[in-house]
């Protein structure tokens, strides 16, 4: 395609090329909206503007990209998440929908006007406790990530939002938190089985592994986990922890052989169990 095009001839072309995606449509529509620096709707009030040259040559070239397999939150550099415009990179994680089940969950346990001590472990583009931050500011939220990009990514996103009431750390899960205790911890772990063949040839192959990989099963960090955050909570405190959709039973089981009690599960917006959380007695 060379030349000016219409916009909804571009999309139509994009959305040609997109075809292996889930999503082919939302996709063209996110990467032309990044490149014209306009928002989705124009494209349905004036579908039948022009886009220059240049912008196609640009617009084409994500498209290709994302052709490949590579992440639109990669190429765009920015994913949302509750209702906040995030920076995303190869360092961190992308945020997913589900993992709003996580926040919702840990909403819940969290009175409005409370001053709890709250940890986000494996904070990554920091997209869980700057959600917790917002929501609940009389409570103190600690981030850590061994992974000091993640970490530059999160602190710049959570100054963008102003927020008083995070800080972070770089730590190996709870390495450089020896003495610290905490009303709540929330995870998000890596859960996915070493052995799922999306690492190669899926579109998390571009995503890094460390935030993705569990190990056996999945299962292999949250086994460290869920004994090791006992030293780390209060007296009825709670582990909020994010999960594959099949792995409740063993997390569960993980959870009643150490002695945590008020064991549950919730279930995402697409019904499938996604996480589960327990009290410490």
């Amino acid at each position: 395609m060379t030349g000016p095009a219409r916009i909804r001839d571009l999309l139509v072309h994009a959305q040609q090329q997109l075809n292996d995606s889930d999503s082919a449509r939302l996709d063209a529509e996110i990467l032309l909206a990044f490149v014209m620096r306009v928002p989705r709707e124009t494209f349905y009030a004036h579908p039948e503007d022009m886009v220059a040259a240049d912008q196609i040559c640009d617009y084409l070239s994500l498209v290709s990209r994302r052709a490949s397999g590579y992440p639109v939150a990669y190429l765009t550099g920015q994913k949302e998440f509750w209702s906040t415009e995030l920076t995303v990179n190869q360092h961190t994680l992308i945020p997913r929908p589900e993992t709003e089940c996580l926040v919702e969950t840990s909403l819940e346990l969290i009175p409005e006007q409370a001053g709890l001590d709250i940890l986000d472990l494996g904070t990554g583009s920091g997209a869980i406790a700057i959600a917790i931050a917002k929501e609940r500011p009389g409570s103190q939220v600690t981030a850590v990530d061994v992974v000091a990009e993640s970490l530059t990514v999160a602190q710049a996103n959570a100054s963008r939002q102003r927020l008083s009431n995070i800080r972070f750390l770089q730590s190996d899960w709870f390495s450089d938190l020896p003495h610290a205790v905490f009303d709540i911890i929330v995870c998000n772990p890596p859960y996915v089985d070493t052995r799922y063949r999306g690492f190669t040839d899926g579109d998390i192959r571009f995503e890094p592994r460390i935030a993705l990989d569990g190990g056996h099963l999945g299962l292999t960090i949250i086994n460290h986990l869920v004994p090791a955050s006992i030293r780390h909570l209060k007296p009825g405190g709670y582990l909020l922890l994010e999960h594959g959709y099949d792995q409740a039973p063993s997390i569960q089981h993980l959870f009643k052989l150490n002695n945590y009690r008020n064991i549950r599960t919730r279930c995402d917006y697409a019904g499938q169990e996604r996480v589960s959380y327990a009290c410490l007695s």
